[in-house]
């Protein structure tokens, strides 16, 4: 993890979250179990970025929560693009719909609640861009199921591949969610069909390029 005094500079010397992000940022830390699942600030604008350098006309997301990520990411679709989110808890869908209109990305999000491995298998669409943000010891099954929905080209992202350091401590390697992850990198390592890149940002950021 990244030093908060480090991280806080960067949050200053940032473009600052507009008003849907910053609301919907701190009413899902008031209201939502678990918020440091949210993206955030600073992770957000990374995402938004790379969507809009890659522009592009499908993006799947694996993980919706309350929509943070899903606003970042939609905000680089090309004008006819849709973004397709899945979320397993259902409690959180009237906010995730509330805050997909307060963005204006209504149009442009399909929105799945329900299980990603019932639900992957039956979409049929090309996607330019993925995320994968969901429970860790899936992520194997859920990266096998989306690559090749993934034209050449395109890229993978995946949240959370430091998993808050114990990547590196053996000894952590009992828990299932730090063995999900440990066994993710190294089989994304090992993958002939795709350049990756590691980012040591935030909790880590896996990014994959598929290039057959």
């Amino acid at each position: 993890m990244i030093n908060k005094k480090i991280e806080d500079y960067a949050e200053e010397h940032s473009s600052p979250e507009d008003e849907v992000l910053y609301d919907l940022n701190r009413k899902t830390h008031l209201n939502v179990v678990r918020p440091k699942m949210l993206s955030g600030h600073l992770q957000g604008r990374l995402l938004q970025m790379i969507s809009e350098m890659l522009k592009p006309q499908r993006i799947l997301e694996i993980g919706t929560y309350t929509a943070y990520s899903t606003i970042c990411l939609g905000r680089g679709l090309t004008e006819d693009g849709k973004i397709i989110t899945i979320e397993k808890n259902p409690e959180l869908e009237t906010m995730i719909r509330d805050y997909i209109n307060k963005a204006g990305l209504k149009e442009k999000t399909i929105l799945e609640i329900g299980d990603a491995m019932e639900i992957l298998p039956r979409l049929e669409d090309s996607y330019d861009l993925a995320f994968i943000d969901a429970d860790k010891e899936n992520y194997i099954a859920y990266y096998d199921m989306i690559k090749p929905k993934i034209r050449k080209g395109g890229y993978i992202l995946a949240d959370n591949t430091l998993w808050y350091g114990k990547v590196i401590d053996p000894a952590q390697e009992t828990d299932r969610e730090t063995a999900g992850i440990t066994a993710f990198n190294g089989y994304i390592q090992e993958d002939p069909e795709v350049e990756n890149l590691l980012l040591p940002f935030r909790d880590g950021l896996m990014m994959i390029k598929k290039i057959q």
